[in-house]
């Protein structure tokens, strides 16, 4: 496979991890901007990412898949806690 070819694919695998992770991030800069946050967004979006990025590649791994449904679930619901814990959701 050509280099392109491969950089094309691994950018489309990683697109909704980093789409997500960015929403999460910057929307709760916008929508909770008084809360003290534990880390700044962009740090946010890296964890997000980084979380997201395995969460896909475990996916692919357990169905031998790539863009299954239940993986995409998965994504959100462990993106979505993991920025709960980050703005420290137990203290709302």
């Amino acid at each position: 496979m050509p280099v392109l070819d491969f950089l094309n694919h691994l950018l489309n695998f990683v697109a909704p991890a980093v789409f997500l992770a960015l929403v999460l991030a910057l929307g709760a800069c916008v929508l909770w901007r008084k809360r003290a946050h534990l880390l700044p967004w962009y740090l946010m979006a890296a964890v997000n990412l980084l979380l997201g990025v395995l969460v896909l590649a475990l996916g692919v791994v357990l169905t031998g898949h790539d863009g299954r449904m239940g993986t995409y679930a998965v994504l959100v619901l462990a993106m979505g806690s993991c920025q709960w814990l980050l703005l420290r959701g137990w203290k709302a």
